[in-house]
């Protein structure tokens, strides 16, 4: 069986030279081993320095360069923040370099079936949920940096022990116990160098390694719960060894200028404190509203952490807190307008399918989702969405939304009684109301992987059926359109508990999409449903079509202004203000620091995140300036060209629920009071497909995922020649 490691996260698989100019593929190949021999140097130096050779080698570096301009701070922050930042500019013209999806598809096309370490599940019970081989490496190598700097700490600490003096036993042991619990706080701020990069949802470099962010959120979650266990046994071992001096208050209070302020550091734990406990599952998903804004006390928690650390010691964390005050700060420019809601479709089954505009060069895959926030529902309240329309869809973006909890209901709420309204007033074909939404992303894969496979198997669980039906639709214009597309057999399994969901399948028009797609596209949709033994007798409800009156032309559009749109306008935001923060750190030390001679770590570690500050809003908001205008001139000259578009009349429509999905019912079958038989479902697959790669999507429940991949993995495992490699991926996203 042949192993294809080259689409493993650090990066994408690098382009084929064949397909390219021989320049090109050179340039980019030594693009890419020079970010992944600087990515394990980075690695590395993590496992190096809590040995004594690397303790003794790091003391020697900061000695020798702590005499430059920028201090022991800038030595810190270049030895541990370099290397990050050194492959967020590689990766720029990486990516400028891509070859494109149409190269990528040609390579794909070529390659022989094969397992990857990214899509082969090795875990599918347990607390880290479903994990694939490529994950399990990266958890493996923490939990080994873990056990190492425990025991590599331990050593230099005893070996320190003699420099005190004499001491009884019981003296030592307290004096270990003080070291490591240093030691433990320095374990957890190289894991909080870590923490924030994957909740950059735009980052550069989610971008270069193609990790989306509902995927990255997970590392997110693992990262924190070892960086909170880490600080707590920090904290935990310090309070100990406060009570056997006898001084427990004294050393709570205490705000040292030439150490750790202690009570800035217990101040900030009980922030992070609040945000880890509030993570718990149970209270997550009872509680969204406490969890969500709860988590916002990480500004605090940072703050807090720099006064506890002071410049130098928080320079080791501080090159992934700044990536992500860019990407927060972006962002926030992006998602500060408001646009009119198009269309808004409520179906019998309780779900609502929300149309906005877009621009038509907005950049983003079908597997992609946007954090939507609707003022008449409440003005706060941000939740994430799978697209469910194609990006060839035209100049609008699709969502469906399933009415589960009170933000959900209150929607739907809202829009049938705009309805009603409608009615009582009897206008034919005038609609007042507006329906206004701030949108932020999308966000995705860079690459469209799903067409990267020749043929699919999607499992969809309830409300997940929504990205397929963006997926299929992206295969079906493709296919309309002549453009690069593998896949030319997707089967759907989808798992719903009542019937009435079926008619979600109308939000998608496969015949007004390609016409004649059933000669060049094979499409299988299998519905199974759970809670009802046999058809319902009467068809129940209706699906309720609002149509919005449509505002100017330059104010409909979401803003593009988005980490992952126009790559090279993603680029000069982390050049500029890397290289602002560089010159507000010089500025600061010239003029401030070193002529009042500035000591004091608490102060020091403000004035250092102040620069970060300063460097984001600053350099960061000229970039964003310039960028705005670009995009409006772009967005400006596409409306100059393309006149021709027809807006919504402004109205309603009550449609005939026919469950039949449009055209889509002759290609679906139904089968009642049952469950997918994964195993009998892999194996006639395996027998007719024969031996290719098969993409398998799952959107759905935990049980759902575990089921599927569970199947995956044995099949898999077990494959004899000529049959299947099934490659599992996951697009079920949680906060």
């Amino acid at each position: 069986m042949a192993v294809d490691v080259s689409s493993d996260p650090l990066l994408p698989p690098s382009a084929n030279p064949g397909s390219g100019t021989l320049l090109r593929a050179s340039l980019r190949f030594i693009l890419r081993w020079s970010m992944w021999a600087i990515f394990l140097a980075w690695v590395s130096l993590f496992f190096f320095v809590p040995c004594e050779i690397g303790t003794d080698w790091y003391n020697d570096y900061v000695t020798a360069t702590g005499t430059s301009l920028f201090g022991d701070a800038g030595s810190v922050l270049l030895l541990y923040g370099g290397p990050v930042l050194a492959i967020a500019i590689l990766a720029i013209p990486y990516l400028l370099l891509s070859g494109g999806e149409e190269e990528e598809l040609r390579r794909r096309q070529k390659a022989t079936p094969g397992f990857r370490l990214s899509t082969l599940p090795v875990l599918v019970d347990g607390i880290f949920g479903v994990v694939t081989a490529g994950e399990l490496i990266g958890i493996v190598l923490f939990a080994l940096f873990v056990l190492w700097a425990v025991y590599a700490y331990t050593v230099v600490n005893l070996e320190m022990l003699p420099s005190f003096g004499p001491m009884t036993p019981s003296a030592q042991r307290i004096q270990l116990l003080r070291m490591s619990a240093y030691c433990f706080g320095l374990m957890a701020l190289s894991c909080l160098a870590f923490l924030f990069l994957p909740v950059s949802r735009g980052s550069i470099l989610l971008r270069l390694a193609d990790i989306p962010f509902e995927q990255a959120v997970r590392y997110h979650i693992w990262l924190g719960n070892l960086t909170m266990f880490l600080l707590t046994m920090h904290g935990l071992c310090y309070f100990i060894y406060w009570f056997l001096i006898g001084d427990v208050v004294g050393n709570i209070i205490e705000w040292k200028s030439d150490g750790g302020a202690n009570l800035a550091g217990i101040i900030g734990y009980s922030f992070g404190l609040l945000m880890w406990i509030t993570t718990i599952p149970l209270i997550r998903r009872r509680y969204f509203e406490l969890f969500f804004y709860t988590h916002q006390l990480y500004v605090l928690f940072v703050i807090f952490m720099a006064l506890h650390f002071g410049d130098t010691v928080f320079s080791k964390a501080a090159v992934g807190i700044f990536l992500f005050m860019l990407d927060r700060f972006l962002r926030f420019f992006q998602c500060r307008g408001n646009v009119q809601v198009v269309s808004a479709t409520c179906f019998p089954c309780g779900s609502v399918s929300l149309v906005v505009p877009k621009p038509k060069h907005l950049h983003f895959t079908a597997l992609s989702f946007i954090f939507l926030r609707l003022r008449e529902v409440s003005w706060l309240q941000w939740h994430p969405f799978s697209v469910s329309s194609s990006p060839l869809d035209g100049q609008h973006l699709s969502v469906l939304i399933k009415a589960v909890g009170q933000w959900t209901n209150k929607l739907r709420n809202n829009l049938l009684s705009t309805f009603l309204g409608e009615i009582q007033l009897e206008f034919s074909n005038e609609c007042n109301a507006k329906f206004m939404a701030s949108v932020e992303g999308p966000y995705g894969h860079e690459s469209p992987y799903h067409l990267m496979y020749k043929k699919l198997i999607l499992v969809a669980g309830g409300s997940g059926i929504s990205p397929f039906l963006a997926i299929i639709g992206d295969i079906l214009h493709r296919v309309n359109e002549d453009r690069p597309c593998l896949p030319k057999d997707v089967l759907v399994i989808w798992a719903i508990k009542k019937s009435s969901e079926i008619s979600l399948l109308s939000s998608t028009d496969l015949g007004s999409i390609c016409p004649h797609f059933p000669g060049k596209v094979n499409l299988d949709f299998r519905v199974y449903v759970t809670q009802e033994s046999e058809p319902p007798s009467l068809e129940e409800g209706a699906i309720i079509k609002l149509k919005f009156p449509s505002t100017k032309p330059k104010e409909k559009h979401i803003s593009p202004l988005v980490g992952t749109g126009n790559k090279i306008w993603a680029g000069i935001y982390v050049i500029v203000p890397s290289l602002g923060f560089a010159i507000s750190l010089a500025l600061l030390d010239v003029f401030y620091m070193n002529p009042y001679s500035v000591t004091a770590w608490w102060y020091r570690g403000l004035l250092f995140l102040g620069c970060m500050v300063a460097s984001v809003v600053i350099f960061g908001g000229l970039v964003i300036g310039m960028w705005h205008l670009w995009e409006k001139t772009s967005i400006e000259d596409e409306e100059m060209e393309d006149d021709t578009s027809v807006g919504l009349i402004p109205g309603y429509d009550v449609l005939q629920n026919e469950s039949d999905g449009g055209n889509a019912a002759e290609h679906t079958t139904v089968y009642y009071g049952q469950r997918p038989d994964f195993k009998g479902i892999f194996g006639s697959v395996g027998e007719s497909w024969g031996g290719v790669d098969v993409g398998v999507i799952v959107c759905g429940p935990e049980s759902l995922q575990s089921s599927v991949a569970r199947e995956c993995r044995g099949a898999t495992l077990r494959r004899r020649a000529n049959t299947p490699v099934f490659h599992f991926n996951s697009h079920s996203f949680s906060l």
